[in-house]
């Protein structure tokens, strides 16, 4: 039998595509390096839901015994995953990572004290990741950008922006429309005040333009494109996803960031311009984030759903 050259390319597409297990691995490595620290759980959920929940352990063990993770044991007896050295050093050139430079965990007790606040934003990627799964939206486990920091010199002594996270997530139906979010994770740990200075911090980021230097290094006339519109298309909207208190508790912080983009000046011209919205992260996992869960920041407070804002 003649072997064409059609025939060579398909044997060589065949030799190098990898097998499932491998793929799942190198998802798993890649998702634990972007969110630093994920339960086992948490991994089953983003990398293989349809899958029986021990099938993830079948790809976790290899991963420890190579030396690539290492766990710290949370309250439940529930196992939170991290780099190791070894692992960080992996994972530092694959493409999917470029750009994050995240404070790598060292150990299981660092773990533990940072476990809370990222375990809590892990949580709200898995409710869009499930819902857009549902909808057969555009969302993919590595589409959730934990801490994002944009420098910003002239912010009255906060030189930088750090959100919690940054996602990008496209609708297919009615019609295919791309959305980018800044999320906040609030669990209650600072003051309602602090949390809603957050808004000001935004708005000074949205109407932030770094003056151009001129060949001599000193300021130019010349007009300059705003900061963020060097990185986004579209000023991503703001979310605000609030647990760890009672419903009293949150309801008030909510309504205390409503009063901050009303009263503000800068925030309430950036929320005639950004969506802004506000929500229980209970409400979110119980419902879906397309459901009215979400009470704008600005307007009549009428719950919506997040594209709706």
């Amino acid at each position: 039998m003649t072997t064409t050259a059609n025939d060579v390319t398909a044997a060589r597409n065949v030799d190098f595509q990898p097998a499932s297990g491998d793929s799942q691995a190198h998802q798993v490595l890649a998702l634990i390096a972007q969110h630093r620290l994920l339960t086992t759980t948490q991994l089953h959920r983003m990398v293989a839901p349809h899958l029986p929940p021990r099938k993830i352990h079948k790809v976790l063990v290899p991963l420890r015994g190579d030396g690539l993770i290492t766990h710290a044991t949370l309250p439940g007896r529930l196992q939170a995953h991290f780099l190791t050295p070894t692992g960080h050093q992996t994972v530092a050139e694959w493409p999917e990572l470029r750009g994050r430079n995240p404070n790598p965990i060292h150990s299981p007790a660092a773990a533990l004290l940072r476990a809370g606040h990222i375990l809590t934003g892990a949580r709200a990627h898995i409710a869009f990741l499930t819902d857009a799964r549902t909808r057969g939206d555009e969302y993919q486990p590595l589409d959730w950008v934990p801490e994002i920091t944009h420098r910003l010199p002239d912010t009255a002594g906060e030189d930088r922006l750090i959100a919690d996270a940054v996602f990008h997530y496209t609708a297919t139906s009615p019609r295919r429309l791309q959305y980018r979010a800044f999320v906040e994770i609030d669990r209650a740990t600072m003051s309602s005040e602090r949390l809603a200075r957050k808004l000001i911090t935004y708005a000074r980021f949205h109407d932030y333009t770094p003056q151009p230097a001129t060949r001599r290094g000193t300021v130019g006339d010349q007009a300059a494109m705003l900061a963020w519109q060097r990185v986004y298309p579209r000023f991503p909207r703001i979310l605000f996803i609030l647990t760890g208190a009672p419903r009293t508790t949150l309801t008030n912080r909510i309504a205390d960031l409503r009063s901050m983009a009303t009263d503000h000046e800068l925030v309430a011209r950036m929320g005639t311009r950004v969506p802004l919205g506000a929500a229980v992260l209970d409400d979110i996992e119980a419902s879906g984030p397309q459901a009215p869960v979400w009470t704008p920041l600005t307007g009549n407070g009428e719950p919506r759903g997040w594209t709706e804002l």
